[in-house]
């Protein structure tokens, strides 16, 4: 009977482990989405794909999981570019890909 309720307690603990990385997920596909809409690129692929994932300490003091995760995106439709972010739960802390295009000209 132990051995049930201690294989019920991992399967329990994997399942809200998955569950979160799914959530992050998400969350990365919506912030690299909207980053390629608001630059003005086009976002290749129509999805992330998670490079990493370690412990850390967030701000609460808690330990929790940073998740990296890369997307691809193109500026002229005939390149390829690689972005990446980090979320740390659902809070973005580290983006580099396509920025906004600045004004070319001041009137």
């Amino acid at each position: 009977m132990p051995t049930l309720l201690i294989l019920m307690i991992l399967a329990a603990m994997a399942f809200a482990f998955w569950s979160a990385g799914r959530a992050a997920a998400e969350r990365a596909e919506a912030v690299g989405r909207n980053a390629c809409h608001a630059a003005g690129v086009q976002w290749l692929d129509h999805s992330v794909h998670a490079i990493g994932i370690r412990l850390c300490r967030h701000d609460s003091g808690w330990l929790g999981w940073e998740r990296t995760f890369r997307f691809d995106y193109s500026i002229d439709g005939e390149d390829r570019h690689i972005g990446r972010l980090v979320l740390r739960g659902d809070r973005l802390v580290a983006f580099s890909g396509p920025v906004t295009q600045a004004p070319t000209s001041l009137h």
